[in-house]
């Protein structure tokens, strides 16, 4: 566990394009302080990496930024939500709180303790979740400038079998779980997202999660920020809980790179 030159990275993209490819939960990265105030030692540490991680989907992205017509932009977490998740609320709005999962995580996957009881986690927010809030919410803003309008596609994966952390772990668990909101999420952009990976054993919504990330200057208010999570079921392109990435990666990437192209005319 080491640090990193930054806790984040914006990928330039075409400076027509609207899409930004957000990546949250690949890296495993922690830096030397931040570990320090976290309880499993490094055996059960990165078996946790392995369940918590969304491995490969940088490679996803990046793949379908490489295959896209107009090549989008693409803002990525270079370190691990065991420092800050950046997709959580920083408040008491976070419904993942009740598992000890907020925006700081306390427990672990499993429930168990991940820090110690009473933790105060403000100097990683101030640290780590707002500065990455805010570069977001520019990397928006500059392409609602440039461009008018701004398409955020997050990048997920999730495991087979549902986790003890999950609170809604027991509906459907499709190949391609597709996270939308009811303002961000138009109908255009959900069909698009369906046409493209429809090739992968079927899609579904909001199941097992649900939603979408907007930056909060924009959440609610501004239509044309649009939005859509995919949630892509990890035995599709690799060998779980951590293992190695198999040859559905490049096919998802593909994947990826239409839903780009069709949302970017």
């Amino acid at each position: 566990m080491t640090d990193t030159p930054a806790s984040f990275r914006l990928h330039p993209g075409s400076p027509d394009s609207p899409v930004i490819l957000h990546v949250p939960h690949s890296a495993r990265a922690i830096p030397a302080d931040v570990r320090a105030g976290i309880v499993p030692d490094d055996r059960a540490l990165a078996l946790e990496l392995d369940r918590i991680t969304d491995a490969h989907t940088a490679e996803i992205a990046a793949g379908a930024a490489a295959a896209a017509r107009l090549t989008p932009w693409r803002f990525v977490n270079r370190l691990s939500r065991l420092v800050v998740d950046p997709e959580r609320f920083p408040d008491e709005r976070e419904e993942m709180l009740a598992a000890g999962m907020g925006a700081v995580y306390t427990r672990t996957t499993h429930r168990e303790e991940l820090r110690p009881a009473g933790f105060d986690g403000r100097s990683l927010l101030d640290r780590y979740f707002r500065p990455y809030a805010e570069a977001v919410t520019a990397a928006v803003a500059e392409r609602i400038e440039a461009v008018g309008r701004a398409v955020i596609v997050d990048v997920h994966s999730y495991p087979t079998k549902a986790l003890p952390h999950e609170l809604h772990g027991g509906g459907p668990r499709p190949p391609i779980c597709l996270g939308t909101d009811p303002f961000h999420t138009p109908a255009a952009l959900l069909d698009a997202a369906q046409q493209a990976f429809g090739g992968f054993g079927g899609t579904g919504l909001d199941s097992p999660f649900a939603g979408t990330y907007v930056p909060l200057r924009y959440y609610g208010k501004a239509a044309n920020v649009s939005a859509l999570m995919v949630e892509i079921r990890r035995d599709l392109y690799m060998a779980e809980p951590g293992g190695p990435a198999g040859p559905g990666l490049g096919a998802l990437a593909d994947a990826l790179a239409d839903l780009v192209d069709r949302v970017s005319a």
